[in-house]
């Protein structure tokens, strides 16, 4: 049985380590749904972990490696993921984008075109850290204050719809794969 743990742990860290190296190629190459792939491992990983499936080694640098891999998977897949999803949520309508990475909408009173969500691409980097952080460390109630300081932050570019909608939608997406990655963490590691 030992063996065995070990070769689910040698499988485990090369599955996790592919889904990052396509997430990277995901984010590098401008293929987001390449990174669809790394909803494999995190995705076994929490089905074996709700049956209670343990076939790790009991040492705890193997925990400790698969918890970095997954870290990684959920701070850096969360991006190319979040545009899948704003994508999907878009419904083929084309999303113009900003110099700055931001999005260009038409603002309604004015009529005049100007860049809103500027830099979401590091502030959700930014964002899956914390959230990977506190709840691998046992402090979920960080995510409330993130939430609230995000929100707060980017109040003043929400008076447009198309605005709110991606603000919701990928602020959702993201965080919500953060989480996943990092409760796979915790039950991982338990």
């Amino acid at each position: 049985m030992i063996v065995i743990g070990y070769l689910v742990w040698a499988l485990a860290l090369l599955v996790i380590g592919g889904a990052v190296a396509a997430t990277v190629l995901a984010s590098r190459l401008g293929r987001p749904r390449l990174a669809l792939l790394a909803l494999i491992p995190v995705g076994l990983g929490l089905i074996a972990a709700a049956f209670g499936i343990r076939l790790l080694p009991e040492a705890p640098a193997f925990a400790v490696v698969l918890a970095f891999g997954i870290a990684a998977l959920g701070i850096l897949a969360g991006s190319p993921l979040t545009t899948v999803v704003l994508d999907l949520a878009s419904r083929g309508a084309p999303v113009r984008r900003g110099a700055h990475g931001g999005i260009l909408i038409r603002r309604e009173r004015t009529g005049e075109e100007q860049e809103v969500l500027r830099g979401g691409t590091t502030i959700g980097l930014l964002e899956r850290t914390a959230i990977v952080g506190a709840i691998a460390v046992g402090h979920p109630e960080v995510i409330a204050a993130l939430i609230a300081i995000k929100g707060l932050g980017r109040f003043n570019e929400l008076d447009s719809s198309a605005a709110r909608e991606r603000f919701i939608i990928g602020t959702l997406a993201s965080m919500v794969w953060a989480g996943a990655c990092a409760v796979l963490i915790v039950v991982t590691t338990a």
